[in-house]
């Protein structure tokens, strides 16, 4: 099957559901998860807290550890919820996605290697730019990445697709991290020494070389830029700007996509705040050591591989609408539960529903969007309102933790505080209109 691509570039014949390309967008899912997992997930949180001490003066000012960790994803994620209009804008104006993709792929994948130096605190500076760039390269390539999706495949494949992206990607990480846990545990069958940060630090050095390599070839098997001929930067910057506010402006004549936006707003807010600093507040509260996070955070992806193909299952069979709020009220039930929790055992549970709703949120909520969009013109820029709206959830969640956490020096409160995002998001989804999801499909903009 092949449609004309509506960029404002050279108009090409781009194949649907070819099976290369198909492979080789939810390869890089398998590349820069690693990053997402190892790195934010995994080691550098618990990390940090352990080089770093509990409470240091920056400016006269006095930070713990953990909120100043926090606050750094504040901040990197604030940047790129400024930056990515304007470039998703350009991608879709100039034919710049693939483009933009490499960009921050290799931003990020030399800042986790950078992060091989960072060694105490007389390095503070290189970890927290380290860890923001990462981030950054990280969340700026996933508008472009995310923007494949109905480019590539038609809306009766973006389920499956998707939740192939996401277990590839936890797939990918678990092989890594396994790797990365033998290294942490018998640093010696590595030849290096035990008494040291060394075997951690490379754990960042293995991160950046497979984000790097494996990402690369997906870029291989993804459809080129289709590039604007004879436009300069700035013509693009202002065409991706009139893009943007037409996108907007469709955006918001669609009670049932403002409605979607609304909800996801609200419990990425948590989703992605959890996500970040679950391994923190194992490590602070409950003293989890390095290696027993590792094994904890395998046990959440490997469920997460079966969760985020229960989720598509679920929408199968009951609607998009039924399988977000299903996992919607697991998560509430995980931030209840977590802040009453003070065993390693009852918190290997928690983490356990973790695991199970993570990608499936992720996953269903991707493909669910894809299918509200009208049509495949200005994919980009459809989904920089998607991925804004969750940077700008990660903003605020991050921001609302690290705050509680330095005000009352215990991440618990931050962690109830955190279940009110996902009560109103699952009061909004429930004015969220099934039929208007299929409807979508159909390529109405509004149906009940």
């Amino acid at each position: 099957m092949n449609v004309l691509d509506d960029n404002l570039g050279a108009p090409s014949l781009q194949p649907l559901n070819d099976k290369r390309t198909l492979n080789g967008w939810a390869l890089f899912d398998w590349a820069n998860s690693a990053f997402a997992l190892v790195i934010t997930t995994a080691i550098f949180p618990p990390y940090f807290t352990t080089v770093i001490p509990e409470k240091f003066n920056v400016l006269g000012v006095v930070f713990t550890n953990s909120s100043w960790l926090t606050w750094t994803i504040s901040i990197s994620y604030l940047i790129i919820a400024v930056l990515s209009p304007w470039l998703s804008g350009i991608a879709d104006a100039g034919g710049r996605r693939k483009s933009f993709l490499r960009i921050f792929t290799t931003i990020g994948g030399l800042a986790t290697l950078a992060l091989f130096f960072f060694d105490g605190p007389d390095t503070l500076w290189l970890g927290t730019v380290g860890f923001a760039l990462g981030l950054v390269g990280f969340a700026g390539g996933l508008v472009f990445y995310n923007s494949f999706l109905p480019v590539i495949a038609t809306p009766d494949r973006f389920d499956k697709l998707s939740a192939r992206g996401f277990a590839m990607g936890y797939v990918g990480s678990v092989i890594l991290l396994l790797v990365n846990l033998a290294m942490v545990q018998r640093p010696d069958l590595f030849g290096l020494p035990t008494e040291s940060t060394l075997p951690v630090r490379m754990v960042y050095l293995t991160v950046g070389i497979w984000w790097l390599a494996f990402a690369y070839v997906s870029f291989s098997r993804l459809p080129d830029d289709v590039r604007q001929v004879g436009a300069s930067f700035a013509d693009m910057g202002r065409a991706g700007w009139e893009e943007l506010k037409n996108v907007y402006a469709k955006i918001s004549q669609s009670r049932t996509t403002k409605r979607f936006l609304l909800a996801f707003f609200l419990y990425s807010a948590g989703v992605q705040t959890v996500v970040f600093l679950a391994s923190t507040f194992a490590s602070k509260e409950l003293g989890f050591e390095t290696s027993e996070l590792i094994i904890l955070i395998l046990i959440l992806q490997v469920v997460a591989i079966a969760g985020a193909y229960l989720a598509a299952a679920v929408s199968a069979r009951f609607g998009n609408r039924v399988g977000i709020i299903f996992q919607l009220v697991i998560w509430f039930f995980i931030c209840m539960a977590g802040y009453f929790v003070y065993g390693k055992e009852q918190f290997y549970v928690v983490a356990g529903f973790v695991g199970l709703v993570m990608g499936g949120i992720q996953s269903l909520s991707r493909s669910t969007y894809a299918k509200l969009i009208p049509s495949r013109k200005d994919v980009t820029s459809y989904f920089s309102f998607y991925d804004v709206l969750e940077k700008v959830a990660i903003v605020l969640g991050t921001f609302i933790f690290g705050a509680l956490d330095l005000l009352t020096g215990s991440m618990r409160l931050s962690l109830l505080t955190l279940g009110i995002f996902f009560a109103v998001g699952i009061g909004v989804m429930f004015t969220f209109s099934l039929a208007s999801i299929r409807g979508a499909v159909a390529g109405a903009e509004e149906v009940g």
